[in-house]
């Protein structure tokens, strides 16, 4: 029963870290590895890891995940601040979804 528990906690955490990756880091062609590392490291053959290795190895993917999610809702409160970054990027971002709010297009000007 507890490695079907632990099999269930590392799936969790798979899923966790692979949203992460795909939302933060990218799913672009030359992206790619970081994925296929996670993909990797997770599917190989724990048969000669002791249980405080694998915890171990869970532990590290669920940090990681925290991490890269925290790193960008960091980004996201400075531009939310102003503080000194250059937000013309998240500007255009608002703007396209405000005009899209009210079912019109930026004009090409806007448009990257």
């Amino acid at each position: 029963m507890g490695s079907f528990v632990e099999a269930i906690q590392a799936a969790k955490v798979y899923r966790h870290l692979l949203k992460a990756v795909k939302k933060h880091v990218g799913k672009e062609e030359q992206k790619s590895h970081f994925i296929e590392f996670i993909s990797q490291e997770f599917r190989t053959s724990h048969e000669q890891l002791d249980l405080s290795s694998i915890h171990q190895k869970i532990k590290l993917a669920r940090d990681y995940t925290f991490l890269l999610n925290s790193v960008h809702h960091h980004k996201d409160l400075l531009f939310s601040y102003n503080i000194a970054v250059d937000r013309s990027d998240e500007m255009k971002k608002v703007l396209g979804k405000s005009a899209a709010s009210v079912g019109l297009q930026l004009p090409e000007v806007y448009q990257s």
